[in-house]
């Protein structure tokens, strides 16, 4: 399994160009690809979604979250601002839930770098 993000979602559905779009193109071609749950919730939020691309994203697994995963993700997020770097909280509920699956983030959010170094997110793609 490997988690999107929503900026590389949006970048593969653009069909720009990058590492992060070939690897979601890989995930789709593997059947390997899952969103946290706080990504699927910012692409439903488009309202101007086509019915076919509203399907593709619910017919993506969704990681569950699991006792406990509130407090983890407050934590996680409280320990990266006390180093001084930007955590906002849906990267910190994102990186959480990849963490608790022990899953890799495709995404080319470079901001998911302090997530990696100080709470153990595995990230590919960024740019």
């Amino acid at each position: 399994m490997v988690a999107i993000d929503t900026s590389s979602l949006v970048a593969y559905l653009a069909n720009q160009r990058g590492e992060d779009v070939e690897l979601v193109d890989l995930a789709f071609e593997q059947k390997n690809a899952v969103f946290p749950p706080v990504v699927l919730t910012e692409l439903l939020s488009d309202s101007n979604l086509s019915r076919e691309v509203r399907e593709l994203f619910l017919s993506i697994p969704v990681l569950e979250t699991s006792n406990g995963f509130w407090s983890r993700a407050g934590l996680l997020r409280a320990s990266i601002l006390a180093k001084g770097f930007k955590a906002r909280l849906a990267d910190a509920l994102i990186a959480q839930s990849c963490i608790d699956h022990n899953v890799t983030l495709i995404t080319r959010d470079r901001d998911f770098r302090h997530f990696a170094k100080i709470g153990r997110l595995r990230v590919m793609g960024s740019e």
